[in-house]
């Protein structure tokens, strides 16, 4: 059995009427970068916000290493909220070390580490400059030295990557990956999903204030199945001749090309021996979903539940 990381287990949250999180459960173990994803409003926020003790729960509860959380392990917790919450007239390398001093480091012990991320994040030249001078961009460099500048034992991001340029999205990348090696249990949350994809461990897809797939990216696509990319040279066939199919859904067609995906039943031997009967078949590849299109099918499938 895994090593517990941090646990959220049955989170509930409501606003009146409003339903913000519903039995909301997943865990992220040490070492693991995990991607939380999901449309705006959909309870993510809310859910990193319980977890830091600045909301609290109606239901459920979340633990760390086993033990459930305190005011003293969240000393221990690095937070990025997805509005940047510094001070914007004070200078920046004060900034992170009054931070790190109010997670109980000694004051040469958070100065140096305040200058240490700044330099691991490219704004050592503006450790001087108040935080309301700088690009948005460095801005949330900065944002990210106060979730790290205490060492912290677990990271939860929320939309880390916004409005990042590429090169400043590849050395945050190349940080989380660190702080992952090292044990720490990582949450992020973010709407780039090809960068999730590419990122993480393992990805908890959100609905309506309710975790509707989790697992790594390979065990999500066993489950959302897959399509078939088809190239028939039979410029008669019919356009339809595929839909008849059990188990089949017709993607789309574009000339001889015809897209199809595979739910359950779906026999792409089948779908093969019917497109040979079509005519010669030039091309017969299977398409791995991507996390995007493995998001649309969750979303989609329970509006078609509903």
């Amino acid at each position: 059995m895994a090593e517990p990381g941090l646990e959220i287990d049955g989170i509930s949250k409501k606003y009146g009427a409003v339903v913000a999180l519903q039995q909301m459960t997943f865990d992220v173990r040490p070492g693991e970068l995990f991607g939380f994803v999901g449309s705006n409003g959909a309870g993510k926020t809310t859910t990193m916000r319980i977890a830091l003790g600045v909301l609290s729960a109606d239901a459920g509860e979340v633990r760390y290493a086993g033990e459930r959380i305190t005011h003293e392990t969240r000393r221990h917790i690095g937070y990025m909220p997805e509005e940047r919450g510094l001070y914007p007239k004070m200078k920046v390398g004060e900034q992170l070390t009054y931070l790190a001093r109010l997670h109980g480091m000694a004051a040469g012990e958070a100065k140096a580490s305040a200058g240490k991320w700044t330099e691991r994040l490219g704004v050592a030249a503006r450790r001087d400059d108040e935080v309301e001078k700088l690009s948005l961009g460095n801005q949330q460099r900065v944002q990210l030295a106060a979730a790290l500048v205490h060492e912290p034992r677990i990271l939860v991001l929320d939309e880390p990557f916004s409005g990042l340029d590429p090169v400043a999205v590849d050395v945050m990348s190349g940080v989380l990956r660190e702080k992952a090696a090292e044990g720490v249990p990582v949450v992020f949350s973010s709407h780039q999903l090809d960068l999730v994809e590419r990122l993480c461990d393992r990805i908890g897809i959100v609905r309506n204030g309710r975790m509707e797939a989790c697992g790594s990216v390979p065990e999500l696509r066993s489950v959302a199945g897959g399509a078939i990319r088809l190239l028939v040279d039979a410029p008669a066939a019919p356009p339809d001749w595929a839909t008849a199919l059990p188990g089949v859904r017709v993607l789309g067609r574009e000339g001889d090309v015809t897209e199809l995906e595979l739910g359950e039943g779906g026999d792409d031997q089948a779908v093969l021996r019917v497109a040979l009967d079509t005519g010669p078949v030039r091309e017969f590849t299977r398409k791995q979903p991507s996390l995007t299109d493995l998001f649309r099918s969750v979303v989609s499938g329970h509006q078609e539940a509903a």
